[in-house]
């Protein structure tokens, strides 16, 4: 079978065993070094994808991605809900009223922000239904004054499905014993588990049940919009509202949590180029393991000369060698990556329960998201492979240079 013969000789170099144990170390260290840092960079963009997709589907299916408010209560809401889904990107509408205040039981008390909603519009704008735990947002009907919650809300105020909580607004209401809050006991109807913040913050309830609480006529403060890309937001609310009478305003996610999405952009790149500078350091450890190997082998080279191989075989018999040190490296970075990436979410988890670390306290969501991206893997593995190849050129021309009779005088 026909074979190149520095491709030969390169992996004849390669599987050798050498006498200078220091220059396989070399040799190792760079292989190793390029393992974990293409591991190391495949598993933390991947939980840099996690949380940058669990804060657009999780946080963002909830929270409203833009919306159209208007000074006055929308009574005819229907119509402009109608008009709004014409417009481009606008894939679901929903009218809501919202109002703070706190939720009291059994001794406990818990702020809380309250949206009356649609059920039937709300399903097409949010992603709540398809994490309900019990009950559920149909159940939301005028006059019978339901709550949908969330399951760290319940869980800290020890309540369940069915049971009674008071809602406590803050504003006062004249008695002849004084003015005292505004209170109304609600049933609970639905628990949904969304695993982020706004499990512990949120509710909703019928939006007639909103407009009686607050004193206002039948109809909404606003409409929510769904779009096919949050990105373009900030656009789409503020045409809406142009094209509409004066008393609208527009509002949209990059007001509420426009940071939160930046940071972990800015996050992800700084971190990706820190963590790249590892696998260029390993990069360099070819050049200089091959520099090693070339000192080593200068007999081996002068006598190759002497036998007819030209300077570009000796060029090539170098380059396989450090491109094979690339090879492996990368590949086995990464397979380890790609593992780790998909186990890490499970593992952190289990370590997190067992050891009662509470890691994830400070956070939008209480777990580890890992988002494994194949353009992401086969871009760190590209420029991988492309830096130890690059590594090789220096080295390689070093020992097509060397002259036979300098390198065999002493031998």
């Amino acid at each position: 079978m026909f074979k190149p013969i520095s491709l030969y000789i390169g992996l004849r170099y390669t599987r050798a065993r050498r006498s200078n144990h220091f220059i396989s170390f070399i040799a190792l260290v760079s292989m190793i070094g390029l393992t974990l840092g293409v591991a190391v960079l495949i598993t933390v963009l991947s939980v840099m994808n996690g949380f940058d997709r669990e804060l657009k589907t999780r946080v963002l299916g909830m929270i409203p991605q833009a919306t159209v408010s208007s000074t006055q209560i929308l009574t005819n809401w229907p119509e402009l809900a109608k008009k709004i889904e014409t417009k481009e990107h606008v894939t679901g509408v929903a009218p809501f009223t919202q109002l703070q205040g706190m939720l009291t039981a059994q001794g406990q008390v818990a702020g809380i922000m309250v949206t009356g909603i649609e059920p039937e519009y709300e399903k097409k704008v949010s992603i709540i239904q398809d994490h309900m735990v019990e009950g559920g947002i149909d159940k939301l009907k005028k006059g019978e004054f339901g709550i949908v919650l969330g399951k760290q809300m319940t869980d800290a105020l020890g309540l369940g499905l069915n049971d009674s909580v008071t809602l406590v607004l803050p504003e006062a209401t004249p008695s002849p014993a004084g003015v005292v809050p505004r209170f109304k006991r609600f049933k609970i109807v639905g628990i949904f588990s969304i695993g982020a913040e706004v499990d512990s913050m949120m509710g909703y309830i019928a939006l007639n049940d909103a407009s009686t609480l607050l004193r206002l006529p039948d109809g909404a403060q606003g409409i929510r919009l769904k779009l096919d890309d949050i990105f373009v937001a900030p656009k789409v609310a503020d045409e809406i509202v142009m094209d509409l009478p004066s008393g609208f305003y527009a509002s949209n996610w990059t007001y509420t949590h426009g940071n939160l999405f930046s940071a972990i952009q800015m996050e992800k790149a700084m971190v990706s180029l820190l963590l790249f500078l590892i696998v260029l350091v390993a990069a360099f450890n070819i050049v200089s393991s091959l520099v090693m190997v070339v000192t080593d082998k200068k007999s081996d080279i002068a006598i190759l000369r002497t036998l007819g191989a030209s300077p570009a075989t000796i060029t090539r018999i170098f380059m396989v060698q450090g491109t094979i040190i690339g090879v492996i490296g990368t590949v086995s970075g990464a397979i380890l990556g790609i593992v780790f990436a998909s186990s890490i979410s499970s593992l952190v988890g289990w370590l997190n329960n067992v050891m009662g670390l509470h890691l994830f306290d400070a956070y939008f969501i209480n777990y580890l998201p890992s988002y494994l991206r194949w353009q992401d893997v086969l871009t760190i593995v590209s420029l991988s492979l492309i830096l130890s190849f690059l590594a090789t050129i220096y080295p390689a021309m070093r020992a097509a240079k060397i002259q036979p009779a300098e390198a065999l005088r002493y031998e």
